[in-house]
């Protein structure tokens, strides 16, 4: 007999959340130490760890405070040597540069896709050895929208947003027969740090909001549902996806041409 009520437990767990420090990422680590895990907090952001870290125990959670730079190789492997076992890692960091594809310098195309793409990988690559040595583990990588949708101003993001999608359904196809599941979540349109530059400009912020079936911003926490789900054993047999936490976004037409 399956026990339902057991399906979202994480007693026992360890999660490593990177971007813990702010928005979506402050949100999963908190999320996921309500249900029961215990949470590296990692961020570059020290003083947004150390808050993290005090939501956590205000509700009574286990949490430890990392300093972590996904750009750097040799902090990510010295960083998840001592804190193996991993069973649950969160990737949410990422940055932009809203210009016209044909404005981006080389520096800033660089920038992006050094740490949304390429410290993804290495994130996820080191993290994934000793899950599969384990023969278990839940990896979530955060994607977005713009990983299948577009609009001006959004190159190299949203190719790193496709890229990430593609990297998290590769190494599901070849560590799925280890037991380690890789899935990841689009967000559409949430108020975070990385989105200050819209929710700032009054047209823009309300054009984007009426945008989603929902009509309205997503809240950090509102991903964190999600969140839990791919780290527990409810989602068992879920690996490859992208799932989409987006309001509707994707499943209307049309859109908003930003002021670049």
């Amino acid at each position: 007999m399956v026990d339902y009520r057991s399906m979202f437990d994480l007693n026992g767990k360890a999660a490593l959340v990177v971007g813990a420090g702010s928005g979506i990422g402050q949100a999963a680590a908190v999320g996921l130490a309500a249900f029961g895990a215990r949470v590296y907090c990692a961020d570059i952001n020290a003083q947004g760890i150390a808050e993290t870290v005090n939501m956590v125990q205000d509700q009574t959670g286990q949490a430890e405070a990392v300093t972590l730079d996904m750009r750097d190789a040799q902090m990510i492997a010295e960083t998840v040597a001592k804190l193996d076992p991993i069973d649950i890692l969160v990737s949410t960091p990422s940055i932009n540069v809203r210009k016209p594809m044909l404005q981006i310098s080389e520096e800033e195309f660089e920038r992006v896709i050094s740490l949304n793409l390429k410290g993804t990988f290495l994130l996820m690559k080191s993290v994934a050895q000793g899950m599969a040595e384990r023969g278990q583990g839940s990896i979530i990588v955060f994607s977005s929208i713009r990983s299948v949708v577009v609009e001006p101003g959004q190159s190299v993001y949203a190719a790193t947003k496709a890229g990430i999608t593609q990297l998290v359904r590769t190494l599901a196809a070849e560590l799925g027969p280890r037991g380690v599941r890789v899935n990841a979540i689009a967000p559409g349109i949430v108020e975070t740090p990385l989105t200050q530059q819209i929710t700032s400009q009054p047209e823009w912020y309300q054009a984007y909001g009426n945008k989603s079936a929902l009509q309205r911003w997503a809240q950090p926490h509102e991903l964190v549902g999600m969140v839990v789900y791919l780290a527990s054993e409810a989602s068992s047999y879920v690996t490859g996806s992208l799932m989409f936490v987006d309001g509707g976004w994707t499943a209307i037409d049309g859109r908003y041409t930003p002021p670049l």
